[in-house]
């Protein structure tokens, strides 16, 4: 089965490059969550500079949590599409 692809494969296809995009996205956003302190003690001097590294972290780890959970709705998504596909060629033929 050398020949075109079938829709099946381009469902598969979608999902193994969504789960691979999710994963790498997943691993980088414990990568930064290792950064992020839980409680910072700072003088006035050291204030301005380590709260805003943190602010600027936090901001970054909420919008990667924003794509995170939209790509696994498209990863489910395509896998449940993929489900159906296989379960309706399955039952036709």
């Amino acid at each position: 089965m050398l020949g075109a692809m079938t829709p099946l494969d381009y469902l598969l296809v979608a999902l193994g490059l969504a789960t691979a995009v999710l994963a790498v996205l997943v691993i980088y956003g414990n990568a930064l969550s290792t950064r992020e302190e839980d409680q910072l003690y700072l003088n006035h001097a050291e204030q301005s500079i380590m709260a805003s590294e943190q602010k600027v972290l936090i901001a970054k780890m909420n919008q990667l949590r924003n794509v995170i959970v939209v790509l696994a709705v498209i990863a489910g998504a395509l896998a449940l599409a993929s489900g159906g596909v296989w379960l309706y060629v399955g039952l036709t033929r």
